[in-house]
């Protein structure tokens, strides 16, 4: 027993010391990319990885968790014991949005009228981000950008807590910072505070047009594994 307790020991901080330089690499591009890299919060999005990973995302400091699968969420929050804040980033199913609620703090995908009513009527007061898509690709997630402020009104009458606007850009790097400059553009003309833009490869584009939020999975942790394994 002795011996099994020193290697997983000895696993979590080498998992530790290994996100920890990764982080620091992260907050190095930030620095080199946004204009305001202070005001750039990093979500540690943990997308099929094991509840070990958020557990040292936690201990280095990073206080807000991202993740894309409703059971993936419910199971890494009841394992975990913190005052972190959960963000939801996957696509929202109408039968599941209770659940969504039930363990995330902010909804960061709607995109939908009907998604909108739905969580005004099952908890008023919850805190979302509008995504916008600007692929017009069938498959993406995300409003159109001339029903955005639509969608926001919306919420905002329905008693929703709009937080901002978040956007997943196209892999086309000058169709993707054109992206990003608009959807800042637009939470600028929304009076929405932040920009929920920019993800492992293209993070910078993101700051340079002004992300306050990156969401980031195999930038801080490595490549993806199942969960239950440790890389």
């Amino acid at each position: 027993m002795a011996m099994t307790t020193s290697r997983v020991f000895s696993v979590n901080d080498e998992l530790r010391s290994r996100v920890a330089a990764n982080l620091a690499v992260l907050r190095e591009r930030v620095a080199a990319a946004s204009p305001w890299p202070d005001r750039v919060r990093v979500v540690a999005v943990s997308k099929t990885f094991d509840v070990t990973y958020v557990e040292v995302a936690i201990s280095l400091g990073l206080d807000t968790l991202g993740e894309n699968y409703v059971d993936e969420l419910c199971e890494k929050r009841r394992a975990t014991s913190s005052t972190a804040r959960w963000h939801y980033l996957g696509a929202l199913q109408s039968n599941k949005i209770a659940r969504v609620l039930a363990c995330a703090d902010v909804l960061g995908s709607v995109s939908r009228e009907k998604e909108v009513r739905a969580i005004a009527r099952l908890r008023p007061g919850a805190v979302i981000d509008v995504q916008v898509d600007f692929t017009g690709a069938a498959q993406r997630n995300g409003a159109p950008r001339d029903e955005v402020g639509t969608l926001v009104t919306l919420a905002r009458e329905l008693g929703l807590v709009v937080r901002g606007l978040m956007t997943v850009a196209s892999p086309d790097p000058r169709a993707g910072e054109a992206a990003f400059r608009a959807t800042s553009a637009l939470a600028d003309q929304l009076e929405l505070p932040e920009r929920s833009m920019g993800m492992s490869d293209d993070l910078e584009a993101a700051c340079r047009a002004g992300s306050t939020e990156i969401r980031v999975g195999r930038a801080l942790f490595g490549p993806r594994v199942p969960v239950g394994r440790l890389a």
